[in-house]
């Protein structure tokens, strides 16, 4: 299935705010996301001119500073400072495209030179750096994959060199439309000065290599079930989920007393402090008590709270939750072999600081309230479908937000068209085969040559919530719904069940990361780099002119 495809049924991932630790995170995912054809001819198209709103630069066509100056070597590969430029404004532009209007809330003024702003007090690091460090983490990235896959005897996928072709093909049209006289002068513009068209098509096509290696390597991996019980049996836990309650005791909401300086400033004794704590611990245990015997007695009581007496208050549902994904406070307490249904237990969380003298101390911040309803070891089938998407036409779409928004009679409009093709199946033949020629024909989701199928639908597959939950609801082969979501109606099929469990899939799915990161590692640690002058990479960029 095209990756085009996939993404109209895939929600992207909310902006969060870069902390130290995610950019550390970042850095890793880079290890098995590198830049796609797809991603570059994306922001080529649509992105570039955003970024650039109000700046125009002089457009010199020589370039041969650039061009004939060393900028960064990858084992063979000498790249000039044009070259280079393409991995630079890429970097800036997977920045922007993904925070966008959110960039000042992480210290970056749009208006301002990105080599004029520092973004690590620590080590005087500026933006500039910091995308000239990805940029270069990137190339280093693409040559060594690009390597590996030329030994390999590995060539580009037809299908992606098409789309590059298709791209390239298509720069005079896009000039023309930001008012460029030709696709070169488009490419200085957003690339800078010594940029052509030769070498852009090159830039996507090491890209797109190096991508498709990556994918077929890890395609290429197998497992056998020995394989998969000897990592299930080092963490049994890791692959089942859990349902369960919790409720937050916070020590600060017992806090009583304490002095008020003439600021408005309160601060509470030790005495106070340790009277607090003590309190919200009893409320744990009044939490836990053995009168709570049900989830509606858990939220009774903690409506009778004195704390709650002003709020409605009730404890926090969490349905069927990855082991991974629940706090390590309790999470091995809900894991516990004998866990039954209605056991419940408190926790003591605590927070850590430094005192005057330098040293560390760890103090009870409150109590987590945890309630155990049930669990699950996933071993449950895995779900294929097949679907029609008809697609909302018309809407209003929000200048300021770019979020658009349908009619009741739009949505209207396209349920009647749903309902009329499948009316059209139930008339027909109603079988597989036919239903898949009709997503062929009328779906507007895919290529028209998949039959509208989607294979091993998971809890923590992508999909939006009420396309995954039809596909993961308890059907029989040949049951068929109607479905709507942000992007229209889906005309449902249910495939049947794979004979993959979710409990196998999660298994096999990370130990194939596991592989694919120490063999991407290997590769890419492999091709030696060294910096060179990158004295004409656009380090004093500016990314828009508006204020």
């Amino acid at each position: 299935m095209s990756a085009s495809s996939k993404k109209k049924l895939r929600k992207e991932q909310d902006a969060a705010k870069l902390t130290e630790k995610q950019l550390t995170e970042q850095k890793e995912a880079k290890k098995v996301s590198l830049y796609t054809a797809s991603f570059v001819v994306v922001m080529v198209l649509l992105l570039a001119v955003a970024i650039f709103v109000g700046v125009r630069q002089t457009i010199v066509n020589s370039g041969i500073r650039e061009k004939n100056t060393v900028a960064f070597t990858a084992g063979s590969h000498e790249l000039n400072n044009a070259e280079m430029g393409y991995f630079f404004m890429d970097s800036v532009n997977q920045f922007y495209s993904t925070y966008g209007s959110y960039a000042s809330l992480l210290g970056l003024d749009v208006t301002k030179p990105l080599d004029e702003q520092i973004s690590n007090a620590e080590t005087g690091a500026t933006w500039a750096d910091d995308f000239l460090e990805s940029a270069q983490s990137a190339a280093h990235s693409a040559y060594a994959l690009a390597d590996a896959a030329n030994a390999a005897g590995f060539v580009l996928p037809e299908e992606d060199q098409d789309d590059i072709d298709s791209a390239i093909s298509n720069l005079d049209l896009y000039a023309s439309l930001y008012g460029y006289s030709n696709g070169e002068d488009y490419l200085k513009a957003v690339y800078g000065k010594g940029s052509t068209v030769e070498s852009y098509r090159s830039y996507c096509e090491l890209n797109a290599l190096a991508q498709a290696y990556q994918e077929f390597y890890s395609d290429s991996l197998t497992y056998t079930d020995e394989d998969l019980r000897t990592a299930e049996a080092e963490n049994y836990n890791a692959y089942s989920s859990f349902t369960f309650h919790t409720y937050y005791l916070a020590a600060s909401r017992f806090l009583t007393g304490g002095t008020t300086d003439e600021d408005g400033n309160t601060t509470y004794s030790e005495e106070e402090t340790a009277a607090s704590i003590a309190a919200a611990e009893e409320a744990a245990k009044q939490l836990t008590g053995e009168e709570i015997d049900s989830v509606e007695a858990l939220d009774e009581a903690i409506a009778a709270l004195s704390i709650n007496a002003d709020t409605e208050a009730s404890s926090t549902a969490y349905d069927s939750v990855l082991y991974s994904s629940i706090s390590s406070l309790y999470a091995d307490w809900l894991a516990e072999d004998g866990r039954v249904s209605d056991d419940k237990a408190y926790f003591e969380n605590t927070s850590t600081s430094t005192d005057e003298n330098g040293e560390s101390m760890s103090t009870v911040s409150g109590y987590y309230v945890v309630y155990f309803e049930s669990s699950t070891d996933n071993t449950f089938l895995l779900s294929n479908v097949r679907h029609i998407l008809v697609s909302f036409e018309g809407g209003t779409t929000d200048e300021t937000t770019g979020v658009t928004t349908y009619s009741d009679e739009e949505k209207a409009a396209a349920k009647t068209s749903a309902e009329e093709i499948l009316a059209e199946w139930e008339a027909g033949d109603a079988t597989e085969e036919s239903f898949a020629q009709l997503a062929n024909e009328k779906s507007d989701d895919g290529d028209g040559t998949t039959g509208g199928l989607y294979e091993n639908i998971s809890p923590d597959s992508s999909y939006v919530t009420n396309f995954k939950e039809w596909a993961l609801a308890d059907h029989e082969p040949g049951d068929t719904g109607i479905v709507e979501t942000e992007y229209g109606y889906h005309v449902m099929y249910y495939v049947g069940d794979t004979d993959y469990t979710y409990r196998d899939y999660q298994i096999e799915t990370q130990l194939r990361s596991e592989d694919v990161s120490t063999w991407y590692t290997e590769t890419v640690d492999a091709v030696s780099t060294t910096v060179g002058d990158t004295s004409y990479i656009r380090k004093d960029l500016v990314l828009s002119s508006a204020g």
